[in-house]
């Protein structure tokens, strides 16, 4: 089939390939100086022979941590998982070193947490660091800091943290090897007719078999979890791939325009990179709950939303955290930064933009929140 190759974004400026666990773990027994991770730094290479930055996002280091501990499987307490991505990070980030080492190219490592991304400085700092490794041509080899993350602050997976990366460097491209060929129409472990999906147009309207949904012993996304993440992708602008990282150059045959995994395109009309932030990087602290009126404006109108609009507040905040924005029977349609704190917004809810100085001492916005600070969902 051609049509992936007609449809890939270009030029590809910006690459986020994402390494599974069952990939590493694979690799790690195919063995070799590297660990088996030598031919994945080749074909990294090999994109930036062809004019790409390429950023990996590696998972591993608790699978690999299993492994070296001789346990049956990932760990259920935080604390004892914590240790295992300890002794395993080290191990993983090694391989890595050595494995770009053999093929003339320096990595480094970034380990990071929902805060690092939820907030929007750490936000920019990340970016900024990211940005900087490009320029000195070191591969950024990033993973979720597992030995300080616990439940409330975890990614859940590193399918979520490659497309929230996606957004950080503002990538073209997501590449997800994982150890199956692509997205099927069935789950192909249990349907021996399952057929590979080679292209979805828009992954929004894609419905998923739960029963497809589920990881393998050592992973801890299933399908589920790279489909949301080419969502979270393609809400940017980027494309993505699902592929089978233990297929032979499979990263250049991606980026060739193959026929390989299955291909989501991006929305046409994509979110900027902050709005992409407000979207999916960050978890709210409160919510706001507006009258249909005001529901109607933000979403047919592209309006901001004013204090005249709101009627409820719920939960602590301050300005400039980003909060849910839900109707009067409590469903969400839109999130944003809120210009002032869950207490001044209690103050002036229902009342006009005129009127904010007279009751707080001052105006600082005449939005509770602005539009240009709001998604709508």
């Amino acid at each position: 089939m051609s049509a992936p190759h007609r449809i890939l974004p270009g030029p590809i400026r910006r690459v986020v390939v994402k390494v599974g666990s069952a990939v590493v773990a694979a690799m790690h027994e195919a063995g070799g100086d590297a660990g088996g991770l030598d031919a994945l730094a080749a074909q990294v290479r090999g994109l930036k022979e062809r004019g790409m930055e390429v950023a990996v996002v590696t998972s591993g280091a608790v699978a690999l941590g299993v492994r070296r501990l001789g346990l049956g499987g990932r760990p259920v307490s935080i604390p004892r998982r914590q240790a295992v991505a300890a002794l395993g990070q080290s191990a993983l980030m090694s391989l890595y070193e050595r494995a770009f080492a053999a093929v003339g190219e320096r990595a480094a490592q970034v380990l990071l947490t929902h805060d690092d991304m939820g907030g929007r400085r750490r936000f920019i700092n990340a970016k900024n660091t990211l940005t900087a490794l490009f320029e000195l041509g070191i591969v950024p080899v990033i993973n979720e800091n597992d030995t300080v993350a616990v439940e409330e602050i975890k990614y859940g997976d590193n399918d979520t943290l490659a497309a929230l990366v996606t957004n950080l460097i503002e990538a073209d491209l997501l590449v997800i090897l994982s150890d199956i060929d692509g997205l099927y129409d069935r789950n192909p472990r249990r349907c021996a007719d399952a057929r590979r999906i080679p292209l979805v147009e828009n992954v929004d309207e894609l419905r998923l078999d739960e029963a497809a949904s589920r990881a393998g012993p050592l992973g801890s996304g299933g399908i589920a979890s790279k489909v949301e993440a080419a969502r979270k992708a393609a809400h940017f602008g980027a494309a993505t791939v699902i592929a089978n990282g233990l297929e032979e150059d499979v990263l250049l045959r991606v980026a060739s325009g193959e026929d390989r995994g299955t291909l989501f395109l991006p929305r046409e009309e994509k979110l900027t990179s902050k709005k992409h932030w407000i979207a999916f990087s960050t978890r709210p602290t409160g919510r706001i709950f507006v009258d249909d009126g005001a529901k109607t404006a933000l979403v047919e109108g592209g309006k901001s939303l004013l204090p005249s609009g709101v009627r409820r507040v719920d939960g602590q905040f301050e300005a400039g955290e980003v909060v849910h924005c839900v109707d009067m029977a409590g469903m969400e349609f839109a999130r944003g930064v809120a210009n002032y704190g869950s207490g001044e917004i209690e103050a002036i809810k229902g009342r006009k933009s005129s009127e904010i100085s007279a009751i707080l001492g001052y105006s600082v916005y005449d939005e509770v929140i602005h539009r240009d600070n709001l998604v709508v969902l």
